[in-house]
């Protein structure tokens, strides 16, 4: 049920609005009904006197149990929180037209008994308190999304959560973490032996999603949940971060104490339903306990992270050289605004041939980091980070604008032939808004649609996603399936995503080159585009050997090191007016 729902539920329980708005949240703060009652009615006292809205005295509780409005050592805090109360109380007011006090909204005042008589005669509390609540529980809602947003960091995947759903797993997992880190830092700071940050996850978890369904999936996180709190003893505490990540926090007197507990848990959930499963863990020993909560969880992440690319052991604890990767990762946090800001991002081209013509036929946008002080910095340094922190939509907007301005210069220039395609990042996929700066680029550029084609990755096959394709296709865009190949599920999405051209991906390439076999899956592959009439393009392409295959098959458009590396603009311009 919403919190909509559940307050209209209460309301027609004959509860006055202070305890149905507060009760339609008393879950999400772990407090059953009765004790939600008890104290929602000692803040309700203003409006059984005709005096302030229940419905304000409720809301500001809520908000307060969840952001925070006072802290004596932290004068910042307490300012934002004053601002909250009073930006909750403007808006209510706005919405109800000025009515703040429960003898307004009810045109009756609850105090005086004759009226009090007259409003449960006409019904006027089922009449006019629910727009109140519902005012108020909308407001409370984007307020409260608002904030959480801006501090969840990676802890939650918002876009992976059903709208209808999302304050409501906002709020819960926000208590769980903070009820954790709460019990965490009571043990850092009270426990006398050392204690260890775990960290896991499960294996290719988005394959066992895709290949049982998400209800499997999250049947599985389930049961791990029940392992860890069967598991967990005095002094250990468990989170399950997000997805399928989870933390685990212990004490323990020697590393090995850390390796039984792993390998004790491991042996109770690496099989569900008889579906083996794999866990990577990172384990992080604190040597200093005055050290941010949040540098402990990275340096477990970073370890499980490690953990996940060794073929020796499914265990790894943080070692000091992973410094040097936090070391980065801070870097790029902090410069990768004024990256954009400073036009510190660059777009590199990598042409695509014809190898029958032997001649540009396009080229692909790429980004380069080019800092003032580090020099370069490649894709394979920062991509990873700002793809997790969400900043990827800022540097994807800014090479779109590049790839845009660029094929407008060719125009000018009289080279109208040479189409650029640009990546379309996944998380551009989950939300409404790439269309429309797609859209507005092409218009504001004055350029023709069919010259800046999409590229999406092939692995994200996700009804969402496909949807949104549907949608950029339908908006006159061409599409392009990048890596083909690479994953296991390539002609599942072939068949429900409308791409225009399918890009072969390097490895898959160099894979059916060593046999026969492999040779004739590639030809076959050829064929397979041609008779659906899709565009074939290999990339990745680097040896002769590659080339007279492709040309035999009949793959006759290519990309890669062969022909050229990516290039800055001013190159591949150059190459096209020499061609």
């Amino acid at each position: 049920m919403t919190h909509k729902e559940k307050a209209e539920k209460l309301l027609h329980q004959q509860y006055h609005c202070s305890q149905a708005l507060f009760g339609a949240f008393a879950e999400d703060f772990g407090l059953d009904l009765k004790m939600a009652f008890k104290i929602s009615t000692c803040f309700g006292g203003g409006m059984r006197q005709g005096g302030t809205c229940g419905c304000i005295t409720a809301s500001l509780l809520i908000l307060g149990m969840t952001i925070g409005f006072y802290d004596s050592q932290d004068r910042e805090q307490e300012v934002y929180g004053n601002k909250k109360t009073e930006e909750f109380i403007r808006l209510f007011s706005e919405h109800m037209n000025g009515a703040v006090n429960c003898r307004d909204i009810l045109g009756k005042d609850i105090s005086k008994p004759n009226e009090m008589a007259e409003i449960r005669r006409q019904g006027l509390i089922l009449q006019k308190c629910p727009r109140a609540i519902n005012i108020s529980i909308e407001i409370l809602e984007d307020m409260l999304l608002e904030h959480f947003k801006g501090i969840m960091d990676s802890n939650l995947e918002l876009d992976d959560i059903p709208e209808n759903d999302e304050m409501e797993t906002v709020l819960k997992t926000v208590n769980k973490l903070r009820h954790f880190r709460k019990n965490v830092n009571n043990l850092l700071f009270s426990s006398q032996r050392e204690i260890g940050f775990i960290q896991f996850d499960v294996r290719k978890f988005k394959i066992i999603n895709d290949l049982y369904g998400e209800r499997f999936g999250d049947q599985i996180l389930e049961f791990i949940i029940r392992q860890l709190e069967e598991n967990c003893q005095e002094g250990q505490f468990f989170v399950n971060l997000r997805s399928d990540v989870f933390m685990v926090v212990m004490e323990y007197d020697l590393e090995q104490d850390l390796v039984d507990f792993i390998e004790n848990l491991d042996s109770k959930i690496s099989c569900y339903k008889d579906v083996k499963l794999q866990m990577c863990y990172g384990v992080y020993t604190v040597e200093d306990k005055e050290m941010e909560f949040r540098q402990m969880e990275d340096r477990a992440a970073m370890a499980r992270k490690a953990a996940k690319n060794n073929i020796l052991t499914n265990i790894l604890f943080y070692k000091e050289q992973f410094k040097d990767s936090l070391y980065n990762r801070k870097f790029i946090e902090e410069n990768m605004q004024t990256a954009i800001t400073e036009k510190q991002f660059m777009m590199y081209l990598q042409p695509k041939y014809s190898i029958a013509k032997n001649e540009i036929i396009g080229a692909e946008a790429l980004v380069r980091w080019h800092h003032p002080e580090r020099g370069m910095i490649f894709p394979n340094q920062f991509i990873p980070i700002i793809e997790e922190n969400g900043f990827i939509k800022k540097v994807d907007y800014y090479i779109w604008a590049e790839a845009c301005s660029f094929i407008k210069k060719c125009q000018e220039k009289g080279l109208n032939t040479c189409p650029i395609s640009v990546n379309v990042s996944r998380i551009h996929l989950r939300d409404n808004e790439c269309i429309q700066v797609l859209s507005d680029l092409i218009k504001s550029s004055g350029i023709r649609k069919e010259l800046l084609e999409l590229e999406i990755t092939e692995s994200t096959d996700d009804q969402q996603i496909c949807r949104k394709a549907y949608q950029l296709k339908e908006e006159g865009f061409t599409l392009l399936m990048d890596d083909f190949g690479s994953g296991y599920s390539s002609l599942n999405i072939l068949l429900e995503t409308p791409f225009d051209v399918i890009k072969l991906d390097k490895k898959f390439i160099e894979n059916m080159m060593v046999s026969n076999k492999g040779r004739l899956i590639l030809e076959h592959v050829v064929l397979m585009a041609n008779k659906l009439e899709l565009g074939l393009l290999a990339e990745g392409v680097e040896t002769k050997d590659q080339i007279d295959l492709l040309q035999s098959i009949g793959c006759d458009q290519v990309q890669g090191y062969y022909y050229a590396k990516p290039m800055p603009k001013e190159e591949f311009l150059d190459l096209l007016q020499k061609q």
